[in-house]
């Protein structure tokens, strides 16, 4: 099958947040699955080194308002050898920022544009385009509408994958994501649960009506790890590398995160968060808990950036409890990697988690993590009420501090039987949750995309 990835960051040419570990790792499996598929993104400032050295270069002519553009477009490499078409143009990319630019809307409207004249230009024809958020979204539409003109274009079928609903682009009146939901002919979310939750009023981000509609094309495909790139064995960011078989080492991460972090040494557990400082991931219900986690004897690690308001509340309490607790602005890889390999437990407190990926990589590094029970936290965190001794992890309903205090009182129960806890990381860490699974079923899904335009997919 052929498939063109479209997507506006990809691990590590550009990277903001999770999209660009999927973007990278999803393709690089279909790749080694058989599949011929192509990515393409914007060059943006991090990607300049790699578009200067590619070996492959062209120029595509593309008119937009009125305006006509010669952009350049480079062919890297990516993971796995998966070839990634780099679109560079003076006016919209080459720029340091991926998002958050005044003119957002204008520079990924130029995006798409430009990707439907390469598919026009070019001698490769996918059978699939797979678009991912509102930054993508518009080609949905294109597709179809340029069609009746574009022959080409006529059996290119699209799938739409919504990372977070809640992202719909910088302009209320130009909502590209309902185009795609209305159009694209699958429509996947980053997990099952969440799948099923946009359809809900609570949390359809207004959209829910519109998803339901559509809901015969709507299917949630949870994300996978690439165990490759996240591997306690070998990673060399740790002080000790371990696995499965050497996991009474692994104390030795956790006392040299203490001292990292200017820590005291303690018996109780060590709990991280790896996060992005807004509402959404609940750091505010942390900061009300961190109380009753300090009681219970525990120590708490952050790690993120985000809302002014949750950093000065979070660098408070690191100020009252200078040996308890530790507030780290911004993002530093070797740092959270550190920390999913040191930290006994890992918080995710989320309102919302459409699928989450920092609970994977914590139970890949033997961290117990403590999560709501929402989205594809649900998902992928086994908890002993209803799994018994194959429980990877702790769950809490309610959105509250008492409701997270409750769920940790559970996990520090377990973490003082120390057989027991050695059997829960070993069961966290057995848990495959790589990307095969995941791409096999992204492989149904464009067959299902297939056969709604009356194609019948090749097995």
């Amino acid at each position: 099958m052929k498939i063109l990835y479209a997507v506006a960051e990809v691990d590590p040419l550009a990277k903001v947040g999770g999209l660009a570990d999927v973007a990278a790792a999803l393709p690089a499996r279909l790749h080694e699955m058989g599949h011929d598929i192509h990515v393409v993104m914007p060059c943006h400032e991090s990607a300049n080194a790699a578009f200067e050295a590619a070996p492959v270069r062209r120029e595509v002519a593309v008119q937009f308002l009125g305006q006509d553009y010669l952009v350049e477009v480079a062919t890297v490499r990516g993971e796995g050898g998966v070839p990634i078409d780099l679109v560079r143009d003076g006016r919209y990319f080459g720029r340091a920022e991926v998002y958050g630019e005044p003119d957002d809307l204008l520079r990924y409207q130029f995006f798409c544009r430009t990707v439907l004249e390469m598919l026009a230009a070019g001698p490769w024809t996918p059978d699939i385009l797979h678009l991912n958020d509102w930054q993508t979204a518009p080609l949905s539409f294109a597709l179809r509408g340029l069609a009746w003109r574009r022959p080409r274009f006529r059996a290119v079928a699209s799938v739409f994958t919504i990372h977070n609903l809640r992202y719909r682009g910088p302009d209320d009146f130009n909502d590209y994501l309902c185009q795609a939901i209305y159009y694209s002919d699958q429509i996947t979310t980053v997990s099952p649960t969440y799948a099923r939750e946009v359809l809900t009023r609570e949390l359809g981000e207004g959209l829910d009506r519109l998803l339901a509609l559509r809901s015969d094309a709507l299917t949630g495909v949870v994300n996978g790890l690439n165990f490759d790139v996240y591997n306690p064995r070998t990673d060399p960011n740790l002080a000790v590398q371990f696995d499965l078989s050497s996991l009474e080492v692994r104390p030795d991460n956790t006392a040299a995160l203490r001292t990292e972090l200017g820590l005291e040494p303690a018996s109780g557990p060590l709990v991280a968060m790896v996060t992005r400082l807004t509402e959404q991931k609940g750091v505010d219900l942390a900061i009300q808990a961190a109380p009753g986690l300090l009681a219970a004897g525990a120590q708490l690690v952050v790690l993120g950036q985000g809302d002014e308001d949750l950093k000065s509340d979070l660098n408070a309490l690191a100020a009252a409890h200078p040996r308890t607790i530790a507030a780290v602005q911004g993002f530093d890889e070797g740092l959270a990697r550190r920390m999913y390999a040191g930290a006994d437990m890992f918080l995710m407190p989320s309102r919302y988690e459409p699928c989450g990926l920092g609970q994977l990589i914590a139970m890949r590094y033997g961290c117990i993590p403590v999560g709501r029970k929402t989205g594809g936290l649900v998902d992928t965190i086994l908890d002993p009420a209803e799994h018994g001794d194959h429980a990877t992890g702790f769950l809490f309903d309610e959105f509250s501090s008492v409701a997270l205090a409750g769920a940790f009182e559970r996990a520090v129960r377990v973490f003082r039987d120390r057989p027991a806890w050695r059997h829960m990381q070993e069961a966290a860490m057995r848990r495959d949750h790589s990307w095969g699974a995941s791409a096999a079923r992204y492989v149904e899904v464009y067959r299902a995309a297939l056969r709604s335009r009356g194609i019948t997919p090749l097995e």
